[in-house]
């Protein structure tokens, strides 16, 4: 196992691949000497620990148990550990990093990945997820400090230590009372009609979002019975990830018919993430992809500042975040509204470090989002966070509900007036890494050597940015703004028609991932004609640039 900005993600099991007890103490142990070199008040100020439900009978692997292991690793060197008693959504870490002004955070959770696999995902004292440098230097500090120190195996001495503290109770109110800042039609919410289908999908996040459906005196969500609890073996799904779509809500659309509810929240298992799904007047559910979802959220959280701000002035402070693969949409609403939108490498690791240097410089980041249904919605986390995005996606649709408007109808209105912006994404499996370095360079010397292609069958190409090599196309000096990185791949190609397709590989899956933008200025409503031509460049673009078949690539499934 490598350590990166992520952290760790691998399977449970023995050996040193895998998450088991030696490698989360001698991880632990190096990020203890790491953090020690950078703080010298870490004895007084501490760390915190949080873990989900994960565990894995046969190694007798558990989040639980190397959150303590992690916990024993800093205790027996004199620093403080805040350690969650219980299981909690991964934003709790980040948030009580800033909340305590702790010098960093460990959540371990392997979020939404296969049932095998655990992670162990590092917070700076900033509250957002580590970037390099202190990735290679955490590195570095592991590799210096394989040996286990004396009774690093004794979990149970901590115990009795004077220097553990549990800040369940004290996160649990005051996380609560700080999103309670977005919620602004507590009246509507007491009242409103509308029914929730919620779904932790056999993860932690049930209890949370039920608090804070109460903290918005909304009346609670229906609970999917057989998924509320945490089940480390997510037994009534495939894969415990609301991404992959209608076969991880199947459950859900059979409970929200019966109770008679329009719409469906559903967390990933660590409840970072959040999935939406709406009744259609046909009958239909239809499941918001993670752009239409950060476009709903991006007005209505920009609406609800716009009519609660009392200095109109301040607007030129406002800011939303996007990553550089989702959605536009962001950036249409910024124009005409008058706000700046910046966008970001891939990752809420770069979206919460740039909110927080901006904040810093006294300006209001007032949302963030990725197209991998992540949404910061509250300024207290500085990462995604499924639990704040339910509830106020919940009163979101009870405030459209009361003026007779489905969540449809609005996002149909929002492209209206700020522009169509049509996506599709998806993914190919590949677990040879000879193929996909292959397939990449293949793109950067496609008509001879260092040559992109021109075109992808009858699209024109008209612009390239390659964030592994540092090019692009459309800079005067050819060179690319935004950070590159050697260690991992990503081209994006703009289209003479005004479509955008980036290609890259994934940071902790065996996936060659893809996404495609068309944006129409308002005015253009014909939404299938565009839906027609970006569907035809995305075959194009699977034909003749990930070459299926010749490359022996497992396309996404249902």
């Amino acid at each position: 196992m490598e350590f990166g900005t992520a952290g760790l993600r691998a399977a449970m099991g023995a050996g040193i691949s895998h998450m088991n007890d030696l490698t989360i103490i001698q991880t632990t142990q190096g990020f203890c000497r790491y953090l020690e070199k950078n703080f010298s008040d870490l004895k007084k100020r501490g760390v915190v620990i949080g873990f989900d439900a994960r565990a894995h009978l046969s190694s007798g692997g558990s989040s639980k148990r190397f959150a303590r292991l992690a916990a024993n690793t800093f205790i027996s060197q004199g620093v403080p550990v805040y350690l969650f008693s219980d299981i909690i959504p991964t934003p709790f870490v980040p948030y009580t990093v800033t909340h305590l002004k702790l010098c960093a955070g460990i959540m371990v959770t392997a979020s939404h990945n296969p049932k095998q696999d655990n992670g162990y995902k590092v917070y700076w004292e900033n509250g957002a997820q580590i970037i390099s440098p202190h990735d290679k230097g955490i590195s570095q500090a592991i590799e210096e400090n394989q040996e286990p120190w004396p009774q690093a195996w004794d979990d149970k001495l901590i115990d009795s230590s004077s220097l553990l503290h549990d800040p369940y109770a004290m996160v649990n109110k005051e996380y609560f009372k700080d999103i309670q800042k977005q919620c602004f039609y507590r009246n509507i919410n007491k009242e409103t009609n509308l029914k929730f289908v919620h779904t932790s999908v056999h993860g932690v996040g049930h209890k949370f979002v039920q608090l804070a459906f109460k903290a918005f005196d909304l009346s609670p969500p229906f609970a999917v019975p057989e998924q509320k609890d945490p089940d480390p073996d997510f037994p009534t799904v495939k894969y415990p990830n609301p991404e992959e779509g209608k076969g991880v809500l199947t459950l859900s659309f059979a409970l929200a018919e019966k109770d008679g509810a329009r719409i469906i929240l559903a967390n990933d298992p660590d409840a970072d993430r959040l999935a939406v799904a709406e009744k259609q007047e046909s009958g239909e559910w239809k499941v918001f992809s993670g752009n239409e979802l950060g476009a709903l959220l991006g007005w209505w959280i920009f609406t609800c500042w716009k009519n609660n701000s009392r200095d109109t002035c301040a607007i030129k402070d406002v800011y939303m975040l996007s990553s550089t693969v989702s959605s536009k949409i962001l950036r249409a609403i910024a124009l005409k509204e008058g706000f700046h939108f910046e966008e970001t490498l891939t990752g809420f690791k770069w979206m919460g470090n740039r909110a927080k240097q901006l904040m810093d410089q006294g300006k209001a980041v007032l949302f963030a989002f990725e197209e991998a249904i992540g949404y910061m919605c509250c300024p207290a986390v500085l990462d995604k966070d499924g639990v704040s995005a339910a509830v106020i996606t919940a009163e979101m649709a009870s405030f459209l509900a009361s003026r007779n408007l489905s969540l449809s109808q609005q996002l149909k209105a929002v492209y209206d007036e700020y522009g169509f912006h049509i996506t599709k994404a998806s993914y190919f499996i590949c677990h040879d890494p000879k193929v996909i370095q292959q397939l990449f360079d293949n793109l950067r010397n496609f008509d001879g050597k260092n040559t992109y292609p021109k075109s992808c069958g009858r699209f024109k190409v008209s612009g390239i940015r390659d964030l592994t090599t540092g090019y692009d196309s459309s800079q005067p000096d050819q060179k690319a703004i935004l950070p590159t990185s050697k260690s991992s791949q990503m081209i994006t190609f703009t289209f003479a028609n005004g479509g955008v397709a980036t290609i890259r590989t994934s940071g902790t899956e065996p996936k060659i991932k893809y996404y495609s933008e068309l944006c129409a200025p308002p005015g253009n409503s014909d939404a299938e004609q565009l839906k027609r031509e970006l569907d035809e460049l995305v075959n194009a673009l699977e034909k003749h640039f990930f070459q299926p078949e010749k490359n022996k690539l497992q396309r996404k499934t249902e």
